[in-house]
C-alpha cells in the first residue's frame, strides 16, 4: 500500500511503501535570508515579475546549501543575491519570487532585470549534467504555471553584458544556452500535453450526478475560488512526480473539488 505525503511549507512529495521510501530526485524547499541581511541582499521590495533570468555560480565546488549560506556569511560583503538556487540533489529558494533580488548587475532602474526578473543559479559542482536536468524542469515547471513561454527566459548576458551562465557559452557562441532553452520548451510542452490529456482514474466525470460522498449541484459548500487555490496547490504535487498513480490521484482529488464548487470536472 502507497501512502502520499505533501508538506504545506514546499514541496515535498514522496511516496512510501512497505519496503522502502522514494524521495523525488530533487528537493525544493524555502529557506529565506532574514530582511535583516547585511548589504542591503533583501531589500524586500516588491516585484512583479515578467521573466526568468539563468545564471551560473562561478563556483565549482559550491552547493546549493553552501551559496545559500554565503548569503548571510558576515564575511560577504557584496551587494548580490538572487532567488533560488539549484544543485543535483535540492533546490532553495532563498528570497520571496515576489520581492527584489540583486543579480542582474543593471542597477535598480524600474526596467532593470533586478526589479523584473526572477533570478536562478544554478550550481556548477558535482554531477551538472543531473543538476542542468533538475533546472529545465524547475524552469519548466515555473513558466508553466505563470502561463509563460520562453521568450520569458533572459540570461544574467542579456542585463550587463557578464559572461553567465558561463557553462552554457563555452564555445563563445552561447550555444549550450540555445540547447537548454530549447530542452526546457520540450519540458513545457510535455506538461500542458500530461496536464490537459492525462485521463484521471475512477472520476466520475458525468457533472448531472455525483456519487462517493460528492456534494450535489445547488449544496456546494465551497466557492470556485477557494477550490481553484486548492488545486492550483496540487498541480505543484502533480509537477513533483512522475508516479503515475500518484498523478491520477492529484486528478481525481482535483475533480473531486471541482464538484464540490460547482465546476464541470475535467474530462483529461
Amino acid at each position: 500500500m502507497q501512502k502520499f505525503y505533501l508538506s504545506i511549507n514546499y514541496v515535498d512529495f514522496k511516496i512510501c511503501d512497505e519496503e522502502s521510501d522514494f524521495l523525488m530526485n530533487y528537493e525544493y524547499r524555502r529557506d529565506y535570508i532574514p530582511q535583516t541581511t547585511s548589504h542591503n541582499r533583501r531589500p524586500s521590495f516588491a516585484l512583479e515579475p515578467t521573466t526568468i533570468t539563468i545564471h551560473n555560480t562561478g563556483n565549482p565546488s559550491s552547493t546549493a546549501k553552501n551559496e545559500r549560506a554565503w548569503l548571510t556569511n558576515t564575511s560577504n560583503t557584496r551587494v548580490a543575491s538572487f532567488h533560488i538556487v539549484i544543485d543535483e540533489k535540492e533546490a532553495i529558494e532563498v528570497l520571496p519570487l515576489n520581492e527584489v533580488a540583486w543579480h542582474a548587475g543593471d542597477g535598480s532602474g524600474v526596467k532593470s532585470g533586478n526589479r523584473t526578473s526572477i533570478g536562478i543559479e544554478i550550481c556548477e559542482s558535482g554531477n551538472y549534467s543531473i543538476t542542468l536536468n533538475h533546472a529545465i524542469e524547475l524552469v519548466a515547471k515555473m513558466l508553466y504555471e505563470r502561463s509563460w513561454g520562453i521568450d520569458r527566459l533572459r540570461r544574467h548576458y542579456d542585463w550587463s553584458g557578464k559572461n553567465c551562465p558561463r557553462l552554457m557559452n563555452a564555445d563563445g557562441k552561447w550555444s549550450e544556452w540555445a540547447t537548454f532553452v530549447n530542452k526546457v520548451n520540450e519540458k513545457l510542452q510535455s506538461l500542458k500535453q500530461e496536464i490537459s490529456n492525462e485521463p484521471p482514474k475512477g472520476t466520475d466525470t458525468d457533472n448531472g450526478e455525483h456519487g462517493n460522498g460528492s456534494v450535489e449541484s445547488g449544496a456546494h459548500k465551497m466557492s470556485i475560488e477557494d477550490a481553484n487555490k486548492v488545486i492550483k496547490f496540487l498541480s505543484a504535487a502533480y509537477f513533483a512526480t512522475e508516479n503515475k498513480e500518484a498523478r491520477s490521484e492529484f486528478n481525481r482529488l482535483a475533480n473531486e473539488l471541482r464538484k464540490a464548487s460547482g465546476q464541470k470536472p475535467a474530462n483529461g
